[in-house]
């Protein structure tokens, strides 16, 4: 599904005082606004529908408010991940850490992406997506200011997990927010935050070592610093705290919101109310019977697998190959920063795709090159491996656009995302452990490396299956 085809309305959304209007046909594309569905007759992407008094074609304030929430949220849901990863060394040697607890610390963000995330759809329908973006944000900041401070492994564990609980919940809303604010322009927004979240991810893998050299004051401010950025994201979140413009029309009328009926959305809204009946009701059973969900669910997970053991492992690996710090952290800003061009183009082409698994065979075809040059030759062409592998990383973004086409509503979508993200990222769990655990072992990098190629292979067939045209409401 484009991000601007047709998307099925919940019952409670459906007007009452109206009258009927001429049957709307299969072949007549419908498009969902704040107003309402409207049938487009031209057989091309339907042009916006009035949104009604006081939303967000009415509050041009309100939605740059909105788009700076997603943008400095997204720049910090990753900076407490990579600025660790790029001084894990002297950490390690900080906290006295073996192997395998470091291999636990780079899967401490999959652990509380899995368990926060499965929390944060209920958590949105009580208390709005805003208001738990908002705090989220508010307990990265406290997580990323407070574990400098611990005196061992343990404390430094307990707040690294207050941090990435914050980062976790937000990472999940996400899409849950595109959707509900911007439903004609998924894919756009989709790259927008995507790019904001690379390029944090590559500002911190860049500066922090310099910049903890430069401070004097050893790893424990390095990484603390990273507070008052979070603390900024903060802001906006506050003003949106309790907005429900974005809400479906049945959660905005209790708040006194004006329904606006059209003849033409009245008709198309009872066509289709038993698909949003379904909907609503899980689509005649759990999201764990979809095929596609569950394709969805893996190829997320393994790819976030790739990202974490690469966040957390590759500047370790190039200073092992007697690569520098600083350059090690560079190695790795260049691996990350490749997500801001991709991650602007990737979705909205992909949105435009019928399927998305060329996409997918041709990420997944840089990471295993890019791995095969880690594995023979790390310090040879070590900007070439980087650049490979930051471009495989691309499936993160690849796999969110998917997420908002896999399902024809909003509702969906939010069920879609917490499932597939929480499900992915228990997936990804046992990767980085299993890494730390081999390079222990063996007491080199061939045979973690070896692992992440084999684990490519899963990751593209998975991402095929769930990029084919399906929807999880028609497997349900």
């Amino acid at each position: 599904m484009r991000d601007d085809e047709s998307l099925a309305l919940d019952p409670a959304r459906t007007p009452t005082t109206a009258r009927p209007a001429a049957p709307v046909t299969a072949a007549e594309p419908v498009q969902n606004t704040a107003a309402g569905l409207v049938p487009d007759r031209t057989g091309t992407a339907p042009a916006a529908a009035p949104a009604p008094a006081g939303g967000l074609a009415g509050n041009p304030w309100l939605r740059r408010l909105v788009v700076a929430g997603l943008v400095l949220a997204a720049l910090n849901l990753r900076p407490g991940i990579t600025s660790l990863g790029a001084l894990l060394k002297e950490v390690r040697d900080g906290l006295g850490m073996s192997g395998t607890m470091a291999g636990l610390l780079t899967s401490v963000p999959s652990a509380c992406f899995a368990l926060f995330g499965f929390a944060a759809p209920r958590l949105a329908r009580r208390h709005g997506p805003g208001a738990v973006v908002c705090v989220g944000m508010a307990a990265v900041t406290a997580g990323l200011a407070l574990r400098p401070l611990a005196g061992n492994t343990a404390v430094f564990l307990a707040l690294s997990a207050l941090a990435l609980g914050g980062i976790a919940v937000s990472n999940v809303l996400m899409p849950v927010i595109v959707k509900r604010y911007f439903p004609d322009r998924v894919g756009a927004m989709t790259g927008l935050y995507s790019m904001a979240l690379s390029l944090g991810t590559a500002l911190a893998a860049a500066v922090t070592v310099p910049m903890t050299h430069a401070m004097g004051h050893g790893w424990r401010l390095g990484l603390g610093v990273w507070a008052a950025p979070a603390a900024v994201a903060v802001v906006p979140w506050l003003a949106l705290f309790r907005d429900r413009t974005g809400a479906p029309p049945a959660t905005a009328s209790r708040k006194g919101a004006a329904a606006v009926n059209t003849d033409a959305a009245v008709n198309t809204a009872a066509a289709l109310r038993s698909d949003a009946a379904r909907a609503a009701d899980g689509g005649h059973g759990r999201i764990t019977g979809s095929r596609t969900a569950w394709a969805l669910a893996c190829f997320f997970g393994l790819q976030a697998t790739a990202a974490y053991i690469t966040m957390g492992w590759m500047p370790q690996i190039f200073r092992d190959a007697g690569l520098s710090a600083d350059k090690a952290g560079l190695l790795l800003a260049v691996t990350m920063v490749m997500g801001v061009p991709l991650s602007f183009v990737l979705p909205p082409l992909a949105a435009r795709m019928r399927a998305q698994g060329p996409l997918v065979v041709l990420l997944g075809a840089f990471g295993l090159v890019g791995y095969a040059g880690l594995w023979a030759a790390p310090a040879a062409a070590p900007w070439v491996w980087a650049l490979l592998l930051g471009i495989a990383n691309c499936a993160f973004p690849l796999a969110l656009t998917m997420i908002g086409m896999r399902s024809r509503t909003g509702a969906g979508v939010v069920r879609l995302s917490a499932f597939a993200q929480s499900t992915g990222y228990l997936i990804s769990i046992p990767g980085p452990i299993l890494v730390g655990t081999l390079n222990q072992a063996s007491g080199g990098w061939g045979l973690p490396i070896a692992f992440m190629i084999a684990l490519m292979v899963p990751q593209i067939v998975c991402g095929v299956l769930a990029g084919r045209r399906r929807h999880i409401e028609d497997e349900l």
